[in-house]
């Protein structure tokens, strides 16, 4: 029977499993949505194609799973680039799919005519342009076990209109391995080595990151930790990864992470860094990163070795498979003198909590929703103060419940990932944390989230400001206020209002925490608008540049 390539193309994503696609037609990729008509994936029609792409993400990070955003040539191209470029950075197996020129006007400034391979090279994992019918059959299945090898990542499959629409005779189709898990082969001796160096060591940390969680490593970690009784320090990508009630958890490190955090990693005699690449919002200044541990560093990703920071010793693996084996040689060890020192930098520095009368402040906030919303509740946070705050507050003991953009801290992100991760996980309430300077990079989505009445409760800390950046203004720019500040803002509950969404204003509520857990504990999309001191700060924190020792704020007796 005989097949066009966008035929060819949609029954191939049927195979690999995928059942929704974000995207935003246009005239060279309607070929692929005419065959998509037929289909019983479920298309999400974004307002805004980096929308569709983060709404892929949010697919993605909360399933481990790839996920497929569609976009039409040149504009709808491009407006992909920032979450693509997004998900690179954080290791997301996003595929994006765009339509092209017919091939034979590629070259000539044809209508909507961009170099979308071009573009993306630097931004991908891999990316392709189709040059015929025939190559789908390769390319496709090549695009989803590569953004799911090793260290995962996003790719870019570009196809020209003619290409979509030439025909082929199909007879048979493809089996389709969904088994996306990692093949690891090491030699004994390797473990043999690292399990020396963790059991003759007297003040080791792990350092673990996003690797951990990309692996389904989190239950190994902690049997793990559990064994050698190593306490373990989370980057913001590995949150979740380790339960925050347990004695051995130190939280996160980094420029806004805990005091007693920073200072422990500092006094460690052994690093093990597991699924990280030392990225320096977690390290600070590199060449101050506890400069007198060994540093052992296990990592998928070959070009992450050394790259940054000399190690000790190295070794590339799946960092789950790692753990699983290396567990075995490892010594049971109370580490009785260095838990103790432990306990004692966590009762001399604390991570301090503002007074529990003051209701708006974002941290109590955050803590009274952590409380009443289910442990299974998957948070996204766009970026900024309210995403360092959520990530010193809010208790993530799960795995792929914390769900924002690291790398490239990209505004704008939370929404439409907000509305992914409700897609595919239509059984858990979802959270999105953001502020009045995030929310407006992509706030059209608000009507993709009312098309679909998903159960996502928008909680935006209004401020009045770009709050990170005139934090940072006022500590290390002499509080030259320039372009931080909002001349005129928005009434976010008559916006959600104008989309057809129930909102909430808890600054004008006689009792606006019950009122707060009314909202919560409904089905359904809903705005929350919440005023916050205009002038508070996130605090510790490392000055860029500085090392992580060198904290500002924080202490107990004040900022």
């Amino acid at each position: 029977m005989k097949y066009n390539g966008s035929e060819i193309t949609i029954k191939l994503l049927e195979l690999h499993g995928i059942e929704i696609i974000a995207g935003i037609p246009g005239g060279y990729i309607l070929p692929l949505y005419d065959a998509l008509y037929k289909s019983n994936i479920k298309h999400i029609l974004a307002r805004h194609e980096q929308g569709a792409a983060f709404m892929a993400q949010g697919v993605a990070r909360s399933t481990g799973k790839p996920a497929v955003c569609f976009a039409t040539s040149g504009p709808g191209a491009t407006n992909l680039l920032t979450a693509i470029a997004d998900a690179k950075l954080d290791s997301i197996p996003i595929i994006a799919i765009t339509g092209q020129v017919s091939y034979d006007c590629i070259g000539t400034d044809s209508f909507q005519e961009v170099d979308t391979y071009g573009l993306t090279i630097p931004i991908t994992k891999h990316n392709y342009i189709v040059h015929s019918v025939e190559e789908l059959f390769t390319i496709i299945p090549e695009a989803f076990k590569l953004s799911m090898d090793g260290r995962p990542g996003p790719i870019v499959i570009d196809i020209p209109k003619d290409v979509q629409l030439a025909e082929m005779e199909v007879t048979t189709w493809p089996h389709i391995d969904l088994n996306y898990e990692q093949d690891y082969i090491t030699e004994n001796y390797q473990l043999q080595d690292i399990a020396e160096i963790i059991n003759n060591s007297k003040k080791p940390i792990i350092y673990a990151g996003g690797g951990i969680i990309n692996s389904n490593g989190s239950a190994a970690l902690y049997n793990f930790a559990k064994k050698s009784n190593i306490p373990v320090a989370l980057t913001l990508m590995g949150l979740g990864s380790f339960p925050t009630d347990d004695p051995l958890y130190l939280g996160m490190v980094g420029m806004h992470g805990n005091r007693y955090t920073n200072l422990l990693i500092n006094k460690a005699d052994v690093i093990l860094a597991f699924g990280v690449r030392f990225d320096d919002r977690a390290t600070g200044n590199i060449r101050k990163f506890c400069p007198n541990a060994k540093i052992v560093h296990v990592e998928i990703d070959e070009v992450e070795i050394n790259k940054l920071r000399d190690t000790y010793y190295a070794l590339v693996g799946d960092i789950r498979i790692v753990l699983e084996d290396l567990i075995h040689y490892i010594n049971a060890n109370p580490r009785t003198d260095w838990l103790n020192e432990v306990i004692s930098y966590k009762e001399k520095y604390p991570f301090v909590l503002p007074p529990k009368e003051d209701i708006f402040h974002p941290i109590n906030m955050i803590k009274y929703i952590h409380d009443i919303v289910p442990e299974t509740t998957i948070v996204t946070t766009d970026v900024g103060q309210h995403q360092m705050w959520v990530a010193q507050s809010y208790s993530f003991n799960t795995p792929r419940t914390l769900l924002t953009s690291g790398g490239l801290g990209t505004m704008g992100f939370g929404l439409p990932a907000a509305i992914g991760a409700a897609l595919a996980n239509d059984d858990k309430n979802i959270i999105c944390f953001s502020g009045d300077g995030s929310i407006l990079m992509n706030i059209q989505e608000l009507a993709t989230l009312k098309d679909f009445n998903l159960n996502v409760k928008v909680i935006i800390f209004v401020n009045g400001h770009l709050g990170l950046v005139r934090q940072q203004q006022e500590l290390f720019y002499n509080e030259h206020y320039m372009a931080s500040k909002f001349i005129s803002n928005p009434d976010f509950t008559i916006i959600g209002k104008g989309f057809g969404i129930e909102t909430c204003d808890l600054g004008k509520e006689n009792s606006p925490l019950e009122k707060l857990k009314e909202i919560l504990s409904k089905k359904g999309p809903y705005v929350i608008s919440i005023p916050i001191n205009e002038t508070e700060n996130v605090y510790p924190m490392v000055a860029p540049g500085a090392a992580n020792t060198e904290m500002i704020g924080g202490e107990l007796n004040g900022n």
